[in-house]
């Protein structure tokens, strides 16, 4: 498998499930700063050009939640998503929100320009995002168990998810201290030798 990745963005979460799992992958870093998710090569691969990608024997996919599903079914004895069918569609809940709203709330940060033009309304965007970001903090300090993961006692693909978009909270005004069970959390992530491997190779800056 080839893993398409820029470092510092969400990319991060499927880093950490290709170590986790241990499955056999080739690093393809890019740079967002030099436009190489716009080039024309990188296009054929992934025409919405963000990251990340992974390219397989059967295909390229894209976007964080498939890509995790897909590593976590190769090794199904990982328990990577939940066997139960109820406490799978509750991590999956967890997995949406973090796509759907924290995400998108970071992104009104540095991707502003995908929703407004106006320099007024972009500045007024970015100004939001401190307020934004500890709401969904305060979320899920209070209804995701993280004891110590997220769903509880067992690892699955919402930990390294929820992780990735920690690591922006800094550069959003937020500070993950203030969320005992975030940093929490956080802290233990960090020690996690897929953590320290994909710091190593230069995905988590």
């Amino acid at each position: 498998m080839k893993f398409h990745y820029a470092p510092g963005t969400i990319s991060i979460a499927t880093g950490i499930l290709l170590e986790e799992t241990g499955l056999s992958y080739e690093k393809c870093p890019m740079s967002f700063a030099n436009g190489d998710q716009t080039k024309p090569e990188y296009l054929a691969i992934n025409p919405k050009a963000r990251v990340p990608s992974l390219e397989t024997d059967q295909g390229v996919l894209t976007e964080t939640g498939a890509i995790a599903e897909f590593i976590a079914a190769q090794k199904p004895e990982l328990g990577l998503v939940p066997q139960n069918a109820f406490e799978a569609a509750q991590m999956r809940a967890v997995c949406y929100y973090l796509a759907s709203t924290f995400h998108v709330n970071h992104a009104h940060n540095p991707r502003g320009s995908r929703w407004a033009n106006d320099d007024a309304s972009l500045q007024d965007m970015k100004a939001k995002v401190p307020e934004t970001m500890s709401a969904s903090c305060t979320f899920i300090e209070e209804y995701c168990a993280l004891t110590p993961f997220v769903m509880g006692k067992t690892f699955t693909v919402a930990d390294p998810w929820l992780f990735a978009i920690c690591t922006w909270l800094g550069g959003d005004g937020v500070d993950i201290a203030d969320y005992p069970k975030l940093n929490t959390h956080f802290e233990m992530m960090m020690r996690r030798s897929s953590v320290k491997t994909i710091k190593a190779y230069g995905l988590l800056p």
